[in-house]
């Protein structure tokens, strides 16, 4: 039986220029085994949520920096919702402060990290919402 990769798409919502950080988590993705889209700077919602239809991904991963995380997130999941993709895991990082996360995690986000925070433990993340064991 062979197993399924997990297809992630990485987008930068808003009007945040800085996408290190998402070229390094999709990296580490990518050296975990996973089939990694990355959409590029500047996405609006509807933008990252027709790409996850169109690309049936698995996983999403949004990375923002601007501070309009409670704008531009909740309209991400309103969108899923709204194409069908409630079984599509939201997974968000950047710059979100500790009193934002619960709103977050309320509008059906998985998971959220800041910077520092080890890829290794994102590549785990992923995987445990997959219901995906690790290897080896």
């Amino acid at each position: 039986m062979t197993a399924t990769m997990i297809r992630v798409l990485i987008a930068k919502p808003g009007l945040d220029g800085h996408d290190r950080g998402a070229k390094v988590v999709a990296r580490a993705l990518r050296d975990a085994g996973m089939e990694v889209i990355y959409t590029g700077l500047r996405q609006t919602p509807e933008m990252i949520a027709d790409a996850a239809l169109q690309e049936d991904v698995d996983v999403i991963g949004l990375s923002i920096l601007s501070g309009a995380h409670g704008t531009l997130i909740p309209r991400v999941m309103r969108l899923l919702r709204e194409k069908g993709l409630e079984r599509v895991k939201v997974f968000v990082g950047g710059i979100i402060p500790d009193s934002d996360i619960p709103d977050l995690k309320a509008s059906g986000v998985a998971g959220v990290y800041g910077p520092g925070t080890p890829t290794a433990d994102v590549v785990k993340a992923i995987r445990d919402a997959q219901g995906t064991p690790q290897p080896g």
